[in-house]
């Protein structure tokens, strides 16, 4: 009898640890607190994206995902640092906390929202060719037998991937650091064309006046959004509720203009 009830009550404490271990409280989000204490959000980017984030003259990193962060920093009274990162390793500069969110042209994806904690989109966007042109592409159906160069880790290898009979029909996929110098080897014939975010592809060709053409056949819409980690959902929100009070009182549209000439922010539609 003693060893059936010593039996018992063994089996009832164990019970008893398996379920406390499993009730315990999920951990506290303190992710807005903590940017707040250290009075540093850090902003991870491609510091090679015009016109979202990318160096002057003056190697200074400017932009119009900067302008927008500089402001909303402002009013949740912290300093804004931009910190350039290797793209393909985003995701893991900012689980790694090396960073507190990756904002500089970042597609929002299914997967990414599974990863991550993702704003609501704030830009609309495209992957589309640049093709140089003289070389008179019009269609994506142009592009067979060619070789198409693209950023690695970006959302245009997505796109790529995700169009398989236009990847069957390319003759090479060429992988670049940047969109930089994409559109480089581009110029010189290195590459057939070079798939990327036709908001960077328009503000490229209309600043250095190079013969690009954007063939108005795209691969796929897209949206913008900021990505944080998936613990710091506070942070997200609190940045949200930054830009919906710019869209607001004007602030947005001021920024939108200076950039772009026109409203474009999809805040709050």
């Amino acid at each position: 009898m003693k060893k059936i009830l010593l039996t018992a009550a063994v089996l009832i404490l164990a019970c008893s640890m398996v379920f406390a271990g499993g009730s315990k409280e999920p951990k506290a989000d303190n992710s807005l607190e903590n940017v707040q204490k250290k009075g540093v959000f850090v902003l991870g980017l491609d510091d090679s994206f015009p016109p979202l984030g990318f160096r002057n003259e003056d190697n200074e990193i400017v932009g119009y995902d900067i302008d927008v962060a500089r402001e909303v920093c402002r009013r949740l009274g912290v300093e804004l640092k931009c910190q350039p990162i290797d793209w393909n390793s985003k995701e893991q500069e900012l689980n790694t906390g090396k960073i507190d969110c990756i904002w500089n042209g970042f597609t929002i994806t299914d997967e990414r929202k599974e990863m991550l904690t993702m704003s609501a989109a704030y830009l609309a966007n495209a992957q589309v060719v640049v093709a140089r042109t003289a070389d008179g592409y019009t269609a994506l159906a142009d592009f067979a037998g060619k070789k198409i160069g693209l950023q690695a880790g970006s959302s245009a290898a997505d796109a790529v991937e995700d169009s398989p009979e236009f990847k069957k029909s390319l003759k090479q996929i060429v992988e670049f650091k940047d969109n930089l110098t994409a559109l480089m080897d581009l110029e010189i014939g290195g590459v057939d064309g070079v798939v990327m975010d036709v908001v960077v592809a328009n503000y490229s060709i209309t600043t250095t006046g190079k013969p690009f053409t954007v063939i108005a056949e795209s691969l796929s819409p897209e949206e913008y959004g900021i990505g944080f980690r998936k613990t710091d959902a506070k942070l997200c929100a609190a940045v949200t509720d930054a830009l919906k009070a710019m869209v607001a009182d004007g602030t947005m549209a001021q920024i939108d203009d200076k950039w772009f000439g026109t409203s474009v922010s999809m805040i709050g539609k």
